[in-house]
């Protein structure tokens, strides 16, 4: 990609625009009701890799500002999937579930050496591997909590039964919060005949040769794998526990005609001799007081 020249930049930003509104203008003909979250998200991809890309020299220099970065995109991980899972306290649930699955791994690589512990090393690895635990980490709660909710007769069904609720939840959720790690199962099974990952290709760029390039990408997805399968399980045991729970739901105020304050209804009544007048009905009708007219006296 050549996009280094000043004279690239018109072309670049044309590009990026072009992208964003088509995938807008897909996403509102198709109803999929995600147009507003995929621009939101491109606009800040660009505005937050641009602050990264001026900011990462300075990072890369200590090993200090590493930490910190490195903290602040687990932190960072945590609250989107959190989000993604529920609103009620689901971030530092999900953090749980991140730092279990990233932190053995992480230890593992550098401990043996297979990564160096320079920051240039240690950053990108640990960002890949917190992505993916962030991702799956949303997916399976999210997953989980619908099919908890979807399947509430068989959870119950299974209490009946003489289940535990432990128990009960965590059959009814594992199939579905499973599926959280079909994407990481793919790309690890079609590495290198389908895509070619953005580790081995950096390693390249950086004039390492195509077998330590392999190795280091073979190492980065058996590592996501390890990684992602950890955060699933954590998620999946902090369901069935009872500790990740569906946000509240909010109560609704009746909208329209319903919240308004109720009247009494006027119909038009007709009376003896053609007159026409007006009936209340409800709760605050009137008593009709008519008053006979004596008979005329001849």
């Amino acid at each position: 990609m050549n996009a280094s020249g000043p004279a690239s930049w018109p072309p670049l930003a044309a590009v990026l625009a072009t992208l964003i509104l088509t995938t807008a203008l897909v996403a509102g003909l198709g109803r999929l009701g995600v147009a507003r979250q995929a621009v939101t998200a491109s606009l800040r991809a660009a505005i937050q890799l641009g602050v990264v890309s001026v900011l990462i020299v300075a990072v890369l220099r200590s090993a200090g500002l590493t930490a910190g970065f490195i903290t602040l995109m687990f932190l960072v991980a945590s609250a989107t999937a959190g989000r993604r899972m529920t609103a009620r306290h689901g971030g530092r649930f999900a953090a749980a579930a991140i730092a279990v699955g990233v932190a053995p791994v992480l230890g593992l690589l550098l401990g043996t050496g297979l990564v160096t512990t320079t920051p240039v090393a240690v950053l990108p690895v640990a960002g890949i591997l917190i992505g993916g635990a962030m991702t799956a980490t949303g997916l399976a709660g999210r997953r989980a909590l619908d099919e908890l909710h979807a399947r509430r007769g068989e959870y119950e069904a299974r209490l009946a039964l003489g289940f535990t609720a432990r128990t009960a939840r965590r059959d009814v959720v594992r199939p579905a919060a499973v599926q959280a790690l079909l994407p990481a199962i793919d790309q690890t099974r079609t590495v290198g005949l389908v895509t070619l990952p953005g580790a081995f290709v950096g390693v390249l760029l950086g004039g390492a040769s195509p077998t330590q390039a392999g190795i280091a990408q073979v190492l980065v997805l058996v590592g996501l794998l390890t990684v992602e399968t950890t955060a699933v399980l954590v998620v999946v045991e902090l369901v069935a526990a009872g500790l990740i729970q569906p946000a509240p739901a909010r109560p609704t105020t009746p909208a329209g005609p319903a919240a308004r304050r109720w009247r009494p209804t006027r119909f038009p009544l007709r009376r003896p001799g053609g007159a026409t007048g007006t009936r209340r009905t409800g709760a605050a009708a009137r008593p009709s007081r008519r008053r006979r007219r004596a008979p005329a006296r001849r």
